[in-house]
This record gives structure tokens, sequence and C-alpha cells, in this order.
């Protein structure tokens, strides 16, 4: 079968999904060849809305789906390009199973292969495959990558930045990237801007491109210099070392990086190109000037030499006295009663080469405080390195409470800080590498559900647990981490869980058992009830958002999702099914093959136990780690989650609390690593 179209009649060969899974009358959902840009591209519609396109063929693959050069042995792949007709066509090749597509009843197309043995059709592939496959993700100039230990997926491309940085923050990147300087063509000026190539991405959305498939990139750099409106340019066919090139006009959109990708050449001004290479010409001037400089006698050079070796003393005697500052705030902070920390004050200078400059290619992701790079130190060790904002007073807070904190904490399920950095406005944590991301990453999105299996996400909730058992008990003094969710749960080479980012945790002394703020951090979803709306926090509010989590792992939802018809969340969801003993509708379907019924139904009524909206209520993570552990430990019958509603009102307008004052607070939704 063909997909594909016509272009002189206008017929049309797609895929139509199913109204429902039970459902064959026609769906919402098309998957289609897209004709109306200069490359050939597959698109998938839901309504009139574009949800995903495939990116444009390159005369190997189409863009976005590199995986297509692994399938020679098993299917042919071709784009026809006739006056008649363009169509995307596979066969399988000789003695493989019969392959069809499929799109299902929600916009996912999915491979399918059959299994004579078993004489079912097994799953080989599908896209959608994860977040940044929905179509402009990240708005105009915005760049996409799953690479990341953050939930902040999208970054802008070098040279612009944010549209609307407050709504980029909590993740609403739709509005895209400016640039920071205007390109300089128009000005009545011979322009000389430049182009900074980004490599291994999928190309842009091509409708609002043309195409030249005799030019050569050189050719095609230059026409694209000459046009003012031109953005980027890059291969039009990648086969035997490519021809042709593509350019695109305006701006460019639906851009993310991808295994095997191309790569695509982005027009900038001459001085966000100059700023790049700033810092290393000045090293290749200073260096060889220093060492002539050292065999002059002191005349007028040998002056300016001494000065300036005086102002580099000054310089590190400055950066000493900070550092010695900020050592004095972290004794000062430093309430667990023990040493001051031992961590490695590593040189700014070892940081920039194991992060190859803070290279974008290593950027792992971008948090609310500064992004985070993958580096590698002298001794081959792999690390994160997290970068503060500058001139961020909220970074510096978060900067000492975690080396406070973390620098004391050892425990197999928190995150191992491995040293730090002050150098000028620089502020930097080196923490431990963990390669399988964040939590998030697995149980939310389609393509990697399958990865985590019903044992491994048991022993996932088992390791959070334990690791919040910690903070609460068994370090020195109780620790609340204050912003508990999937994304701050990383994973190591075993997907064993470690708690990150305690920049908002709080440390409680003594007999205390619960506190207050006007300042209330976190994000929405995993605050407690009393937390989001009165600033009161205990070990309590933590144990709330592990039972979110714990319901998230089980169902593969988000608490905020919208998959629920008729339910304002997922705790309804789950409440709703747990009341009709229905509990194990819950489960995401990904786990039938896996999971353990009985595990499974006593995690989520332990989840509903935690959940409950008065604290008083809650279990100690003491009392969950045995319930998760021992099946022989009795479960209590949990309340129904009243959604903020009467446990707050009954404690705000009747009997003694009728004339207690609301709290006037701010609320800051913080998004972390």
């Amino acid at each position: 079968m063909r997909l594909g179209k016509d272009p002189q009649t206008g017929a049309e060969w797609s895929l139509t999904s199913w109204r429902a899974a039970n459902d064959p009358s026609p769906g919402d959902c098309r998957h289609v060849m897209d004709t109306k840009g200069v490359l050939p591209d597959c698109v998938s519609w839901q309504g009139n809305v574009k949800k995903y396109r495939t990116g444009p063929w390159n005369g190997l693959w189409l863009s976005g789906i590199p995986d297509m050069a692994s399938y020679p042995d098993m299917f042919s792949n071709q784009v026809i390009v006739h006056p008649d007709e363009i169509a995307y066509s596979f066969s399988t090749t000789a003695d493989m199973a019969f392959s069809r597509l499929v799109l299902n009843e929600v916009g996912v197309l999915l491979r399918l292969a059959w299994d004579p043995a078993s004489r079912v059709w097994n799953v080989f592939g599908q896209v959608p495959g994860d977040v940044c496959d929905d179509y402009a993700m990240c708005g105009a100039f915005g760049l996409c990558s799953v690479n990341t230990a953050s939930t902040l997926f999208c970054n802008c491309i070098v040279g612009f930045s944010p549209v609307d940085p407050t709504r980029w923050s909590v993740r609403e990147s739709s509005d895209g990237c400016r640039r920071n300087v205007p390109l300089e063509c128009g000005n009545g000026t011979t322009t000389t801007d430049g182009f900074m190539v980004v490599r291994g991405v999928k190309l842009p959305d091509t409708q609002n491109a043309t195409v030249d498939m005799n030019a050569t990139l050189e050719q095609c750099r230059a026409r694209c210099l000459s046009n003012c409106s031109c953005v980027a340019y890059a291969a039009a066919d990648i086969r035997g070392g490519g021809s042709g090139c593509v350019m695109w006009k305006d701006y460019i959109i639906d851009v993310r990086y991808v295994d095997k990708g191309q790569d695509l050449y982005v027009r900038l001004a001459k001085s966000e190109l100059a700023t790049k290479k700033k810092r290393w010409d000045v090293e290749k001037i200073v260096l060889p000037v220093t060492a002539s400089l050292l065999a002059v006698p002191v005349t007028a050079a040998g002056i300016y030499y001494l000065a300036w070796i005086c102002k580099l003393r000054g310089l590190r005697r400055n950066n000493g006295n900070q550092r010695k500052m900020m050592l004095g705030s972290l004794s000062a902070s430093n309430k667990l009663g023990e040493q001051d920390p031992e961590l490695p004050f590593l040189s700014f200078r070892d940081i920039v080469s194991a992060t190859n400059n803070f290279s974008e290619d290593n950027m792992l992701g971008r948090g609310g405080f500064g992004k985070v790079y993958k580096g590698m130190m002298d001794d081959n060790k792999q690390v994160a390195v997290k970068r503060l904002s500058e001139g961020s007073r909220q970074g510096v807070e978060e900067f000492r409470n975690e080396v406070a904190l973390i620098a004391q904490l050892q425990h197999r399920n928190l995150v191992r800080l491995l040293g730090f950095c002050i150098h000028g406005d620089e502020k930097l944590l080196i923490y431990e590498y963990l390669p399988n991301k964040s939590l998030d990453y697995f149980i939310f999105y389609a393509g990697n559900k399958r990865v985590l299996d019903w044992p491994t996400r048991f022993k996932i909730i088992k390791g959070i647990s334990r690791g919040l058992l910690y903070l609460h008990q068994d370090s020195r003094l109780t620790i609340i981490h204050r912003d508990l969710k999937p994304s701050n749960i990383l994973l190591d080479a075993d997907m064993s869980p470690k708690i990150s980012d305690f920049g908002m945790a709080r440390i409680f002394g003594g007999n205390q058992q619960e506190a207050n703020t006007n300042r209330v951090v976190g994000t929405y979803g995993y605050m407690s009830p009393e937390y989001s709306m009165d600033g009161a926090f205990s070990i309590k509010s933590d144990t709330y958002s592990f039972g979110v989590i714990l319901l998230e792992i089980i169902s593969g939802l988000r608490i905020t999702s919208t998959h629920f018809t008729g339910f304002p969340s997922l705790l309804a969801y789950v409440w709703s099914l747990w009341k009709d003993s229905k509990a194990i509708d819950v489960v995401d379907s990904s786990l039938v093959d896996t999971c353990s019924t009985t595990e499974a139904l006593r995690c989520i009524h332990i989840g509903l136990l935690c959940v409950q909206d008065n604290p008083n209520s809650r279990p100690l993570m003491s009392s969950v780690v045995s319930m998760l552990e021992n099946e022989a430990t009795p479960l209590s019958v949990p309340k129904q989650p009243l959604y903020f509603s009467q446990w707050y009102l009954e404690a705000q307008g009747t009997g003694e609390n009728a004339n207690k004052s609301t709290n006037k607070m701010s609320v800051t939704v913080l998004e972390g690593r």
C-alpha cells in the first residue's frame, strides 16, 4: 500500500483511525503524505490540528525517523516523486515477517510485524514515541531534546531566547524563541551575518522553505546570505555525500535532536557568532603574549605585564574571599551538627574542560536555577555539572542549601554530590552522573513505558520510600524535601532510584514537627493541600508527594493528565475505581504481562493512604516502607481524597479555628532538573 497523493487529481491514499478501540467508524486522526512543503513529509492530524510529522525525506530515510536506516535487512523503504504521484511505500525483504502500518484511535502510528509462531501482530515501532515528537513542541527557533534529566525538554537555539521566559519556565514553550541580536541584512549595509551549525536534528517543517536540488551547500549558503528573509539552510539529499539544499525563510519550527540527525545551518548576527569565540580567542592571545613578556626586561611592556599579574592575583584573592564567604554561609547553615562539608573545591578551568566549554551538545537539561551539563573529568569519570544562572539570588540560596545538605547525606537512594566550584559570579555543583535520566522519561511516554516492567517499577517505589525514610528519620535531623516529583527521581545504570534537587529542602530540629512559610515552592499536583493552601509543611507533606508519585508509576498517567473523563485528577480517578473494587484497572497497560496483581493492588491502597487530605491520617514513611516490604503488615482503610475541600474548610471555618486568618503568601512553581 502507498501513503501519498496524486498532485494532479488530488486523490489521496492515507490512514484514518477508528473512533475507539471497539468502534471501527472513522475517528478524528489521519496520517497523510504532506505535499505542501518542498520535500515529502508524512504528517499526523487530529481534526484540523497537526500533531506529528516524520520529517522530510532525505534520500535514505524520513528525517525524524533515523531508525529506518536499520530497516534494510527487514524492510525496503522508498519515497516516489512523479508528476502524478508523491508517495511513501515499503515492502518486506525475502523470508521476513509480514508488516503493516496502523493508526490507532489516539493518533499513534504503529508498525506491526506478524509472528507466525504465536499468531499475533507485535509492535515493531511507533511514532510519536516521546514528548519531542509533539508538533512544534518548542515553537519557532526552539530545539527539543529528550536526552535531559529535566522535564524542561525545550531549549532555544544558540543566539535566541524565550519569547516569554515566565511561560517557558512552567513548560509553556509553544511561543518559541526570538533573536538576541537582529540580523544586519536589510539595514543598508553589507551583511556580516554568518551561520552556526546545529548538528543531529530532524529538519524543520518545510512549508515555508524553498529547495534547489542542483545547488551545493556552499551555493546555498551564499544564496541564503543574499536573501534577507532566509534564516537557515540544510542538505536536501544526504546520499553519496549530499546534494541539493533546502532554505527556510522567516522562521524554523518543529526541530528536535535525533540519532543520525542532519546538520542545520542557522543564520546569526556577527556579534552572536563572535561571542562564542571571544573567551577562547582571548586565551589564544594572552598565553603567547605572557610567554614572550617573561623574557622582557622591566620596560613599559614589563610594567604592563606586572600590572596584569597584580590584577590576576587580585582576581584570585577576590575569588578566594568569595569562596570563604560562601563556605562561611555553608557553615552557618550547616544545621546537621556535623563538621563542615569535606567536598573537593574544583577549579573552574577543569570544569570548562570537562564540559567542552559548556557545549550545547553536553547539556543534559535546564532547571529553574540554571543548566545541567554532562562532563568528563581527567580520571575519565563522568559527572553532571549544575551551573547556576548568573545573578539569581534565589539560585545562591539554593546553592548553599544543596552543598550544606547533600554533602552530609549518604544513602544509596539519594544522589551524591561530588564537589563544587565558585569562580567570580559562577557557582557550580558537581554530581554523580546517572545515565538513565529521570523517572518521568520512562513512565509518561508511550515509547519508553515498556522499559520499566513491574518488578523494576516496584523496586523503584521501594527505593524512593527508603530514601525518604532516611531523610525523615535516619539522618541526624529531620529533612523535608518539599519538591518531590518524578523529574527529581533520577535512575542509575541498574534503574535504582536516587532522589535529587535539595535546593528547596528544609531542616527540622529538636522536637519540631511542622513549619509555616509565606513562600510556597514546589510543583502543583505534588504539593499537599495544607502546604499549597496554608504554607504549612511537615514530613507528611513529602508523604503526600510520594503517594502521588506511587500512583503515577503504577498508572503511567500524570497527576494532571486529561486522560480521565469526568474526573478532576488522577486521585479522583483512582479512588473511583478503588471503591468500586476495580482498582486493578488503574495499572498501566504496558505492565499487563509482568504485573503482580497482589503487589499492584497493595501499592494502590498505600498510595491512597498517603494522599489523604488530613496530614494526621497519612502514614509515616517508616510505616510505608514496612507496608511495601511486608505483605503481612495490615493496611487501614483510606479516606476519600476531597481535593482540598472538606478538611480545609473544617479547619478554616468552624469551631475554634473560625477566626483563623488565612496566610498571605506567594506561590512559586518550580520545575527541577
